[in-house]
């Protein structure tokens, strides 16, 4: 049985050299799946390279998805629920690319896809094992730096089954955080909810956002929110005063049908917090990581 760790990027170095150090001894595998295009559908260069990373280049797959699957009307170009679903579109187009990775597989092995700042905690997962369908990881939720903690939501982004079970990347991504009760009767319908489900408690972390202001702004630009972001004039220096405050504004409990404004008229303070719940190879390069621990 063989473990394939799987997700997207556009430029984390950063949090990559993080994620592969992080599970090397978990995993066999790494699958990283980049586009030539952003979600906001603007292209882009390749960023990754297997060679910035010497120590795992042998285990490395790196897909190139070079066709974007939206073709995007100028007509549209204001209309922030269409570009919303474009963006949607050319991101489970990516997450969905991944598959070319697996064909191979054996139908025991194991697939988890995570984004690449979603790191599953792996110490305690015992996958030969595991009799359920789908693990999902619970995990905790930092802002800006390694311990700043945004305790208010508990995070579900790492999601893993065996490769005869997987229907696509998507479908495992969005797959419900929850155990249903086997009398539900909705979860023999439907495609998200699962009765044979495990929730992996302290199941490792969610670090959002370490960028610098730039590299925020350019990803705020790029990525699934991008009009939302645009449409509400957010500037460079709006970014540096929720940093330097250590503040979240997006609400991300609020009602998805709520106007966008709305969600983001929040002020959530982040909470320091010690190294000591980071993962281990944070805590053994302090020093290497002391720009990114407030």
């Amino acid at each position: 049985m063989k473990i394939f760790d799987t997700t997207t990027y556009f430029e984390e170095k950063l949090m990559m050299d993080l994620r592969f150090n992080t599970l090397d001894p978990f995993v066999d595998k790494f699958v990283v799946c980049e586009a030539t295009f952003s979600h906001s559908g603007k292209k882009k260069e390749i960023n990754f390279n297997k060679k910035d990373f010497p120590k795992f280049e042998d285990k490395i797959i790196h897909l190139i998805l070079d066709k974007d699957p939206v073709e995007e009307s100028k007509a549209n170009i204001n209309d922030l629920s269409i570009l919303r679903a474009n963006s949607i579109k050319r991101i489970e187009e990516q997450r969905n690319f991944i598959f070319k990775s697996l064909q191979d597989a054996n139908p025991e092995d194991y697939v988890i896809y995570s984004d690449n700042d979603e790191i599953p905690k792996l110490e305690n997962v015992n996958f030969k094992e595991n009799k359920e369908k789908i693990l999902i990881f619970k995990q905790k939720l930092f802002y800006y730096k390694f311990n700043l903690s945004f305790p208010r939501i508990n995070w579900y982004g790492s999601k893993a089954c065996k490769i005869k079970d997987l229907k696509n990347i998507s479908w495992l991504r969005n797959t419900k955080n929850k155990k249903y009760n086997f009398f539900r009767i909705d979860t023999f319908l439907s495609n998200m909810k699962y009765i044979n489900l495990k929730i992996i408690e302290d199941g490792g972390w969610h670090f959002t956002n370490l960028k610098t202001p730039e590299e925020l702004l350019k990803k705020y630009l790029n990525d699934e929110l991008h009009s939302e972001f645009d449409s509400n004039n957010n500037k460079l220096e709006d970014i540096e005063y929720k940093i330097r405050n250590k503040f979240v504004n997006y609400d991300h409990l609020a009602d998805r049908k709520l106007e966008n404004e709305k969600k983001q008229d929040n002020r959530f303070k982040l909470t320091k917090v010690s190294s000591e719940i980071l993962p281990d190879y944070i805590k053994k390069n302090l020093e290497y990581y002391k720009d990114w621990i407030d």
